[in-house]
Protein backbone atom coordinates (compact mmCIF):
# COMPACT_ATOMS: atom_id res chain seq x y z
CA UNK A 1 0.00 0.00 0.00
CA UNK A 2 1.09 3.59 -0.57
CA UNK A 3 3.41 5.41 1.80
CA UNK A 4 2.35 9.02 2.25
CA UNK A 5 4.85 11.85 2.66
CA UNK A 6 4.11 15.48 3.42
CA UNK A 7 2.63 17.47 0.57
CA UNK A 8 4.36 20.43 -0.99
CA UNK A 9 3.32 23.81 0.34
CA UNK A 10 1.87 24.70 -3.07
CA UNK A 11 -0.48 21.70 -3.12
CA UNK A 12 -3.58 23.14 -4.86
CA UNK A 13 -6.95 23.09 -3.15
CA UNK A 14 -9.70 21.50 -5.24
CA UNK A 15 -12.17 24.22 -6.21
CA UNK A 16 -13.65 22.58 -9.32
CA UNK A 17 -14.77 19.05 -10.10
CA UNK A 18 -12.72 19.27 -13.30
CA UNK A 19 -9.59 19.12 -11.12
CA UNK A 20 -10.48 15.56 -10.15
CA UNK A 21 -9.61 14.51 -13.71
CA UNK A 22 -6.05 15.85 -13.42
CA UNK A 23 -4.30 12.69 -12.15
CA UNK A 24 -5.75 10.53 -14.94
CA UNK A 25 -5.18 13.08 -17.70
CA UNK A 26 -1.62 13.77 -16.53
CA UNK A 27 -0.93 10.06 -16.82
CA UNK A 28 -1.17 10.18 -20.62
CA UNK A 29 2.23 9.54 -22.21
CA UNK A 30 3.48 8.93 -25.75
CA UNK A 31 4.36 5.29 -26.35
CA UNK A 32 8.08 6.06 -26.25
CA UNK A 33 7.66 7.13 -22.62
CA UNK A 34 5.66 4.13 -21.42
CA UNK A 35 7.28 2.43 -18.47
CA UNK A 36 6.87 -0.73 -16.39
CA UNK A 37 6.42 -0.59 -12.64
CA UNK A 38 6.49 -3.86 -10.73
CA UNK A 39 5.59 -4.33 -7.07
CA UNK A 40 5.93 -7.46 -5.01
CA UNK A 41 5.36 -8.37 -1.39
CA UNK A 42 6.93 -11.20 0.58
CA UNK A 43 6.39 -12.71 4.01
CA UNK A 44 9.21 -12.02 6.47
CA UNK A 45 9.85 -14.69 9.09
CA UNK A 46 12.43 -15.60 11.72
CA UNK A 47 14.39 -18.60 10.51
CA UNK A 48 14.75 -20.09 14.00
CA UNK A 49 11.00 -20.52 14.60
CA UNK A 50 9.14 -19.38 11.44
CA UNK A 51 7.39 -16.64 13.44
CA UNK A 52 6.73 -13.12 12.18
CA UNK A 53 9.24 -10.59 13.59
CA UNK A 54 7.84 -7.53 15.31
CA UNK A 55 8.87 -4.02 14.37
CA UNK A 56 10.96 -3.24 17.45
CA UNK A 57 12.58 -6.55 18.40
CA UNK A 58 16.34 -6.94 17.83
CA UNK A 59 16.82 -8.11 14.26
CA UNK A 60 13.20 -7.27 13.50
CA UNK A 61 11.53 -5.11 10.88
CA UNK A 62 13.02 -1.79 11.99
CA UNK A 63 16.51 -3.26 11.94
CA UNK A 64 15.85 -4.78 8.51
CA UNK A 65 14.85 -1.39 7.11
CA UNK A 66 17.82 0.38 8.66
CA UNK A 67 20.22 -2.26 7.36
CA UNK A 68 19.00 -1.52 3.84
CA UNK A 69 20.34 2.03 4.15
CA UNK A 70 23.81 0.54 3.67
CA UNK A 71 22.74 -0.08 0.04
CA UNK A 72 21.79 3.55 -0.56
CA UNK A 73 18.17 3.51 0.58
CA UNK A 74 16.92 6.62 2.41
CA UNK A 75 14.54 6.32 5.40
CA UNK A 76 10.99 7.69 5.30
CA UNK A 77 9.81 8.63 8.78
CA UNK A 78 6.27 8.71 10.16
CA UNK A 79 5.57 9.46 13.81
CA UNK A 80 9.26 9.11 14.60
CA UNK A 81 9.39 5.60 13.08
CA UNK A 82 11.06 4.44 9.88
CA UNK A 83 8.17 2.96 7.92
CA UNK A 84 9.60 2.94 4.37
CA UNK A 85 12.67 3.66 2.27
CA UNK A 86 13.26 5.43 -1.03
CA UNK A 87 16.05 4.88 -3.52
CA UNK A 88 17.00 4.48 -7.16
CA UNK A 89 15.12 1.17 -7.35
CA UNK A 90 11.86 2.75 -6.18
CA UNK A 91 10.58 2.30 -2.65
CA UNK A 92 10.64 -0.34 0.06
CA UNK A 93 7.60 -0.30 2.32
CA UNK A 94 5.74 -2.35 4.89
CA UNK A 95 2.39 -4.03 4.67
CA UNK A 96 0.37 -4.12 7.90
CA UNK A 97 1.93 -7.25 9.47
CA UNK A 98 5.45 -6.56 8.25
CA UNK A 99 5.20 -8.06 4.78
CA UNK A 100 8.05 -6.39 2.89
CA UNK A 101 7.23 -4.70 -0.41
CA UNK A 102 9.41 -3.45 -3.21
CA UNK A 103 7.62 -0.87 -5.35
CA UNK A 104 10.01 -0.77 -8.27
CA UNK A 105 11.04 2.27 -10.29
CA UNK A 106 9.43 2.95 -13.70
CA UNK A 107 11.60 0.98 -16.12
CA UNK A 108 11.87 0.66 -19.89
CA UNK A 109 11.95 -3.12 -20.24
CA UNK A 110 11.55 -6.43 -18.44
CA UNK A 111 15.27 -7.13 -18.36
CA UNK A 112 15.63 -4.07 -16.14
CA UNK A 113 12.67 -5.19 -14.05
CA UNK A 114 14.23 -8.58 -13.33
CA UNK A 115 17.60 -7.03 -12.58
CA UNK A 116 15.94 -4.62 -10.15
CA UNK A 117 14.16 -7.46 -8.40
CA UNK A 118 17.37 -9.46 -8.27
CA UNK A 119 19.25 -6.57 -6.64
CA UNK A 120 16.56 -6.14 -4.00
CA UNK A 121 16.37 -9.85 -3.19
CA UNK A 122 20.16 -10.07 -2.90
CA UNK A 123 20.13 -7.18 -0.45
CA UNK A 124 17.39 -8.49 1.82
CA UNK A 125 18.80 -12.01 1.78
CA UNK A 126 22.21 -10.74 2.83
CA UNK A 127 20.56 -8.86 5.69
CA UNK A 128 18.45 -11.91 6.48
CA UNK A 129 21.57 -14.04 6.85
CA UNK A 130 22.83 -11.54 9.45
CA UNK A 131 19.60 -11.21 11.42
CA UNK A 132 18.18 -14.70 11.03
CA UNK A 133 15.34 -13.63 8.73
CA UNK A 134 13.84 -15.45 5.77
CA UNK A 135 11.40 -14.42 3.04
CA UNK A 136 8.56 -16.57 1.81
CA UNK A 137 7.17 -16.29 -1.73
CA UNK A 138 3.49 -17.16 -1.28
CA UNK A 139 0.18 -15.37 -1.62
CA UNK A 140 -0.69 -15.80 2.06
CA UNK A 141 0.80 -16.77 5.40
CA UNK A 142 0.45 -20.57 5.30
CA UNK A 143 0.29 -21.26 9.02
CA UNK A 144 -0.38 -18.15 11.11
CA UNK A 145 -3.50 -16.93 12.84
CA UNK A 146 -4.15 -13.20 12.71
CA UNK A 147 -3.50 -12.88 16.44
CA UNK A 148 0.00 -14.30 15.96
CA UNK A 149 1.02 -11.47 13.65
CA UNK A 150 2.43 -8.05 14.57
CA UNK A 151 1.07 -4.72 13.38
CA UNK A 152 3.39 -2.13 11.89
CA UNK A 153 3.43 1.47 13.22
CA UNK A 154 1.85 3.12 10.20
CA UNK A 155 -1.04 5.52 10.79
CA UNK A 156 -3.28 4.53 7.92
CA UNK A 157 -3.12 0.88 9.00
CA UNK A 158 -4.52 1.65 12.44
CA UNK A 159 -7.50 3.35 10.78
CA UNK A 160 -8.04 0.49 8.34
CA UNK A 161 -7.74 -2.18 11.03
CA UNK A 162 -10.53 -0.48 12.97
CA UNK A 163 -12.69 0.01 9.89
CA UNK A 164 -12.34 -3.33 8.08
CA UNK A 165 -14.53 -5.42 10.42
CA UNK A 166 -17.39 -2.93 9.91
CA UNK A 167 -17.64 -3.61 6.18
CA UNK A 168 -16.58 -7.23 5.57
CA UNK A 169 -15.51 -10.45 7.21
CA UNK A 170 -12.06 -10.83 5.63
CA UNK A 171 -10.52 -7.38 5.48
CA UNK A 172 -8.17 -8.10 8.36
CA UNK A 173 -6.98 -11.24 6.58
CA UNK A 174 -6.27 -9.14 3.49
CA UNK A 175 -4.20 -6.69 5.50
CA UNK A 176 -2.33 -9.05 7.78
CA UNK A 177 -1.95 -12.32 5.93
CA UNK A 178 -1.69 -11.76 2.18
CA UNK A 179 1.01 -10.93 -0.40
CA UNK A 180 0.71 -9.98 -4.04
CA UNK A 181 2.64 -9.18 -7.20
CA UNK A 182 1.39 -6.13 -9.11
CA UNK A 183 2.21 -4.45 -12.40
CA UNK A 184 1.65 -0.76 -13.15
CA UNK A 185 1.41 0.32 -16.79
CA UNK A 186 0.90 3.49 -18.82
CA UNK A 187 -1.54 4.65 -21.49
CA UNK A 188 -1.35 7.24 -24.24
CA UNK A 189 -4.87 8.65 -24.19
CA UNK A 190 -8.27 8.24 -22.61
CA UNK A 191 -9.32 5.84 -25.38
CA UNK A 192 -6.13 3.81 -24.90
CA UNK A 193 -6.76 3.68 -21.16
CA UNK A 194 -10.29 2.42 -21.76
CA UNK A 195 -9.21 -0.43 -24.04
CA UNK A 196 -6.40 -1.46 -21.69
CA UNK A 197 -8.68 -1.26 -18.65
CA UNK A 198 -11.29 -3.48 -20.30
CA UNK A 199 -8.83 -6.09 -21.51
CA UNK A 200 -6.94 -6.28 -18.23
CA UNK A 201 -10.10 -6.39 -16.14
CA UNK A 202 -11.62 -9.16 -18.26
CA UNK A 203 -8.41 -11.22 -18.17
CA UNK A 204 -7.49 -10.54 -14.55
CA UNK A 205 -9.02 -13.92 -13.52
CA UNK A 206 -6.53 -15.65 -15.82
CA UNK A 207 -3.67 -13.92 -14.03
CA UNK A 208 -5.22 -14.97 -10.71
CA UNK A 209 -5.34 -18.58 -11.91
CA UNK A 210 -1.81 -18.70 -13.33
CA UNK A 211 -0.35 -17.19 -10.16
CA UNK A 212 -2.65 -18.99 -7.67
CA UNK A 213 -0.34 -19.67 -4.73
CA UNK A 214 -2.27 -19.52 -1.45
CA UNK A 215 -3.88 -22.92 -0.71
CA UNK A 216 -3.13 -23.05 3.04
CA UNK A 217 -4.67 -21.34 6.06
CA UNK A 218 -3.34 -21.95 9.56
CA UNK A 219 -1.41 -25.01 8.45
CA UNK A 220 -4.12 -26.82 6.50
CA UNK A 221 -5.56 -26.76 2.97
CA UNK A 222 -8.27 -24.12 2.82
CA UNK A 223 -10.22 -25.49 -0.15
CA UNK A 224 -8.99 -22.74 -2.47
CA UNK A 225 -6.09 -22.35 -4.85
CA UNK A 226 -5.93 -18.57 -4.43
CA UNK A 227 -7.37 -17.88 -1.01
CA UNK A 228 -5.85 -14.41 -1.29
CA UNK A 229 -8.16 -13.71 -4.21
CA UNK A 230 -11.13 -15.18 -2.33
CA UNK A 231 -10.42 -12.84 0.59
CA UNK A 232 -11.12 -9.85 -1.64
CA UNK A 233 -14.66 -11.11 -2.23
CA UNK A 234 -15.65 -10.03 1.30
CA UNK A 235 -13.19 -7.31 2.24
CA UNK A 236 -15.20 -4.18 1.43
CA UNK A 237 -17.74 -4.29 -1.41
CA UNK A 238 -17.74 -0.49 -1.75
CA UNK A 239 -14.13 -0.49 -2.99
CA UNK A 240 -13.48 -3.89 -4.59
CA UNK A 241 -14.66 -6.04 -7.49
CA UNK A 242 -14.93 -6.19 -11.27
CA UNK A 243 -16.36 -2.68 -11.94
CA UNK A 244 -19.13 -3.40 -14.46
CA UNK A 245 -19.26 0.25 -15.53
CA UNK A 246 -15.83 -0.10 -17.17
CA UNK A 247 -17.46 -2.13 -19.94
CA UNK A 248 -20.36 0.31 -20.44
CA UNK A 249 -20.65 2.72 -23.34
CA UNK A 250 -19.07 6.06 -22.57
CA UNK A 251 -16.65 4.87 -19.90
CA UNK A 252 -13.69 7.19 -19.36
CA UNK A 253 -11.96 9.32 -16.77
CA UNK A 254 -15.15 11.02 -15.61
CA UNK A 255 -16.96 7.77 -14.94
CA UNK A 256 -14.03 6.51 -12.85
CA UNK A 257 -14.05 9.78 -10.90
CA UNK A 258 -17.76 9.30 -10.22
CA UNK A 259 -17.02 5.80 -8.91
CA UNK A 260 -14.25 7.09 -6.65
CA UNK A 261 -16.51 9.80 -5.24
CA UNK A 262 -18.85 7.03 -4.13
CA UNK A 263 -16.04 5.09 -2.43
CA UNK A 264 -16.07 5.96 1.27
CA UNK A 265 -12.97 7.63 2.66
CA UNK A 266 -10.37 6.14 5.00
CA UNK A 267 -8.31 9.11 6.17
CA UNK A 268 -6.94 12.60 5.64
CA UNK A 269 -3.22 13.24 6.05
CA UNK A 270 -2.30 16.45 7.87
CA UNK A 271 0.92 17.59 9.54
CA UNK A 272 2.48 14.16 9.31
CA UNK A 273 -0.49 12.40 10.88
CA UNK A 274 -3.50 10.44 9.64
CA UNK A 275 -6.93 11.72 10.64
CA UNK A 276 -9.58 9.00 10.78
CA UNK A 277 -12.25 9.70 8.15
CA UNK A 278 -13.31 6.08 7.64
CA UNK A 279 -16.75 5.81 6.08
CA UNK A 280 -17.07 9.55 5.40
CA UNK A 281 -17.81 11.05 1.99
CA UNK A 282 -15.29 12.73 -0.29
CA UNK A 283 -18.25 14.60 -1.80
CA UNK A 284 -18.78 16.23 1.61
CA UNK A 285 -15.08 17.01 1.76
CA UNK A 286 -15.36 18.85 -1.58
CA UNK A 287 -18.09 21.01 -0.04
CA UNK A 288 -16.05 21.76 3.07
CA UNK A 289 -18.43 19.66 5.15
CA UNK A 290 -16.18 16.81 6.30
CA UNK A 291 -16.97 16.31 9.97
CA UNK A 292 -13.36 15.69 11.01
CA UNK A 293 -12.09 18.80 9.14
CA UNK A 294 -15.04 21.21 9.13
CA UNK A 295 -14.71 24.10 6.71
CA UNK A 296 -11.64 22.64 5.00
CA UNK A 297 -11.58 21.54 1.37
CA UNK A 298 -9.36 18.81 -0.08
CA UNK A 299 -6.13 19.29 -1.97
CA UNK A 300 -4.97 17.32 -4.99
CA UNK A 301 -2.81 15.24 -2.64
CA UNK A 302 -5.93 14.33 -0.67
CA UNK A 303 -7.57 13.19 -3.90
CA UNK A 304 -4.52 11.16 -4.87
CA UNK A 305 -4.61 9.57 -1.42
CA UNK A 306 -8.25 8.72 -1.92
CA UNK A 307 -7.54 7.14 -5.31
CA UNK A 308 -5.20 4.73 -3.50
CA UNK A 309 -7.95 3.50 -1.15
CA UNK A 310 -10.03 1.63 -3.73
CA UNK A 311 -9.02 -1.97 -4.40
CA UNK A 312 -10.76 -3.24 -7.55
CA UNK A 313 -9.18 -5.94 -9.69
CA UNK A 314 -7.69 -3.18 -11.85
CA UNK A 315 -7.16 0.30 -10.45
CA UNK A 316 -6.76 3.64 -12.23
CA UNK A 317 -4.65 6.47 -10.91
CA UNK A 318 -2.17 8.16 -13.27
CA UNK A 319 -1.48 4.63 -14.56
CA UNK A 320 -3.27 1.28 -14.56
CA UNK A 321 -2.56 -1.24 -11.80
CA UNK A 322 -3.00 -4.99 -12.34
CA UNK A 323 -4.00 -6.39 -8.96
CA UNK A 324 -5.00 -10.04 -9.49
CA UNK A 325 -1.88 -12.11 -8.73
CA UNK A 326 -0.69 -13.95 -5.62
CA UNK A 327 2.83 -13.45 -4.36
CA UNK A 328 5.41 -15.92 -5.60
CA UNK A 329 9.09 -16.60 -6.37
CA UNK A 330 11.51 -14.49 -8.40
CA UNK A 331 10.56 -15.93 -11.79
CA UNK A 332 6.89 -15.12 -11.16
CA UNK A 333 7.80 -11.55 -10.21
CA UNK A 334 9.29 -11.28 -13.70
CA UNK A 335 6.46 -13.24 -15.36
CA UNK A 336 3.58 -11.01 -14.25
CA UNK A 337 4.81 -7.82 -15.93
CA UNK A 338 5.78 -9.91 -18.95
CA UNK A 339 2.20 -11.18 -19.19
CA UNK A 340 0.63 -7.72 -19.04
CA UNK A 341 3.26 -5.81 -21.03
CA UNK A 342 2.93 -8.37 -23.82
CA UNK A 343 -0.84 -7.97 -23.92
CA UNK A 344 -1.14 -4.21 -23.40
CA UNK A 345 1.95 -2.48 -24.83
CA UNK A 346 1.63 -3.65 -28.45
CA UNK A 347 -1.49 -2.53 -30.31
CA UNK A 348 -1.82 -5.71 -32.38
CA UNK A 349 -1.68 -7.82 -29.23
CA UNK A 350 -4.08 -5.52 -27.41
CA UNK A 351 -6.59 -5.75 -30.25
CA UNK A 352 -6.26 -9.54 -30.37
CA UNK A 353 -6.81 -9.79 -26.61
CA UNK A 354 -9.87 -7.54 -26.84
CA UNK A 355 -11.29 -9.67 -29.66
CA UNK A 356 -10.98 -12.66 -27.34
CA UNK A 357 -13.01 -11.12 -24.49
CA UNK A 358 -15.20 -8.40 -26.00
CA UNK A 359 -18.30 -10.58 -26.33
CA UNK A 360 -18.29 -11.76 -22.72
CA UNK A 361 -21.28 -10.52 -20.76
CA UNK A 362 -20.98 -9.03 -17.29
CA UNK A 363 -22.71 -11.95 -15.64
CA UNK A 364 -20.14 -14.28 -17.16
CA UNK A 365 -17.24 -12.05 -16.12
CA UNK A 366 -18.49 -11.95 -12.54
CA UNK A 367 -19.02 -15.72 -12.50
CA UNK A 368 -15.48 -16.27 -13.76
CA UNK A 369 -14.06 -13.95 -11.10
CA UNK A 370 -16.06 -15.71 -8.41
CA UNK A 371 -15.01 -19.20 -9.47
CA UNK A 372 -11.31 -18.72 -10.15
CA UNK A 373 -10.05 -18.57 -6.52
CA UNK A 374 -11.22 -22.15 -6.02
CA UNK A 375 -11.03 -23.62 -9.52
CA UNK A 376 -8.18 -21.65 -11.15
CA UNK A 377 -7.84 -22.84 -14.76
CA UNK A 378 -10.99 -24.96 -14.43
CA UNK A 379 -13.18 -21.91 -13.81
CA UNK A 380 -16.01 -21.57 -16.36
CA UNK A 381 -15.64 -19.11 -19.21
CA UNK A 382 -18.48 -16.83 -20.25
CA UNK A 383 -20.23 -18.59 -23.11
CA UNK A 384 -18.89 -22.04 -22.28
CA UNK A 385 -15.64 -23.90 -21.80
CA UNK A 386 -13.01 -23.40 -19.13
CA UNK A 387 -10.36 -20.79 -18.50
CA UNK A 388 -7.65 -23.26 -19.45
CA UNK A 389 -9.14 -23.34 -22.99
CA UNK A 390 -7.89 -19.81 -23.71
CA UNK A 391 -4.75 -19.76 -21.56
CA UNK A 392 -2.31 -20.88 -24.26
CA UNK A 393 -3.84 -18.48 -26.78
CA UNK A 394 -3.51 -15.55 -24.38
CA UNK A 395 0.12 -16.41 -23.69
CA UNK A 396 0.78 -16.63 -27.43
CA UNK A 397 -0.71 -13.14 -27.87
CA UNK A 398 1.43 -11.84 -25.01
CA UNK A 399 4.58 -13.43 -26.45
CA UNK A 400 3.89 -11.90 -29.86
CA UNK A 401 3.45 -8.53 -28.18
CA UNK A 402 6.77 -8.89 -26.37
CA UNK A 403 8.55 -9.99 -29.54
CA UNK A 404 7.17 -6.97 -31.35
CA UNK A 405 8.72 -4.68 -28.73
CA UNK A 406 12.19 -5.89 -29.71
CA UNK A 407 13.71 -5.21 -26.30
CA UNK A 408 16.91 -7.26 -26.14
CA UNK A 409 19.33 -7.88 -23.30
CA UNK A 410 23.11 -8.05 -23.67
CA UNK A 411 22.88 -11.70 -24.73
CA UNK A 412 20.44 -10.82 -27.52
CA UNK A 413 17.39 -12.35 -25.82
CA UNK A 414 14.04 -10.61 -26.07
CA UNK A 415 11.48 -10.35 -23.29
CA UNK A 416 9.43 -13.40 -24.27
CA UNK A 417 11.51 -15.74 -22.13
CA UNK A 418 10.00 -14.29 -18.98
CA UNK A 419 6.72 -16.01 -19.88
CA UNK A 420 8.32 -19.47 -19.63
CA UNK A 421 7.06 -20.20 -16.08
CA UNK A 422 3.52 -19.53 -17.29
CA UNK A 423 4.01 -21.77 -20.33
CA UNK A 424 4.98 -24.57 -17.94
CA UNK A 425 1.81 -24.03 -15.90
CA UNK A 426 -0.44 -24.10 -18.95
CA UNK A 427 1.23 -27.13 -20.51
CA UNK A 428 1.08 -29.09 -17.25
CA UNK A 429 -2.40 -27.89 -16.36
CA UNK A 430 -1.30 -27.36 -12.75
CA UNK A 431 -1.10 -23.96 -11.08
CA UNK A 432 1.45 -23.38 -8.28
CA UNK A 433 -1.10 -24.05 -5.53
CA UNK A 434 -1.93 -27.47 -6.95
CA UNK A 435 1.72 -28.44 -6.87
CA UNK A 436 1.95 -27.27 -3.26
CA UNK A 437 -1.05 -29.39 -2.33
CA UNK A 438 0.52 -32.42 -4.00
CA UNK A 439 3.62 -31.94 -1.84
CA UNK A 440 1.58 -31.36 1.31
CA UNK A 441 -0.39 -34.58 0.86
CA UNK A 442 2.64 -36.48 -0.46
CA UNK A 443 6.26 -36.01 0.50
CA UNK A 444 5.55 -33.42 3.23
CA UNK A 445 3.09 -35.82 4.93
CA UNK A 446 1.01 -32.90 6.14
CA UNK A 447 3.95 -30.98 7.62
CA UNK A 448 3.34 -27.36 6.61
CA UNK A 449 6.75 -26.30 7.95
CA UNK A 450 8.26 -27.84 4.82
CA UNK A 451 6.91 -24.89 2.81
CA UNK A 452 9.57 -22.66 4.39
CA UNK A 453 12.31 -24.89 2.97
CA UNK A 454 10.87 -25.03 -0.52
CA UNK A 455 9.24 -21.62 -1.10
CA UNK A 456 11.63 -19.14 0.47
CA UNK A 457 13.57 -16.73 -1.71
Amino acid sequence: MSTRQDSASNDPVIESLDQLLIPMAKGEKPKADWRIGTEHEKIVYRTRDHQAPSYDEPGGIHDLLMALTAYGWEPIIEGGKVIALSGPDGAVSLEPAGQLELSGAPLVNLHQTCAETGRHLAQVKEIGDKFGLGYLGLGMWPDKRRDELPVMPKGRYAIMLRHMPRVGTMGLDMMLRTCTIQTNLDYSSEADMVQKFRVSLALQPLATALFANSPFTEGQPNGFLSYRSHIWSDTDPARTGMLPFVFEQGFGYQRYVDYMLDVPMYFVFRDGKYIDAAGLSFRDFLKGELSVLPGEKPTLSDWNDHLSTAFPEVRLKSFLEMRGADGGPWNKICALPAFWVGLLYDQTALDAAWDLVKDWDMEGREALRGAVPKLALDAPLPGGGKLRDIAAEVLAIARAGLNARGQLNDAGDNEGGYLSPLDDIVSSGKVPAQRLLERFHGEWQGDISRVYDEKSF
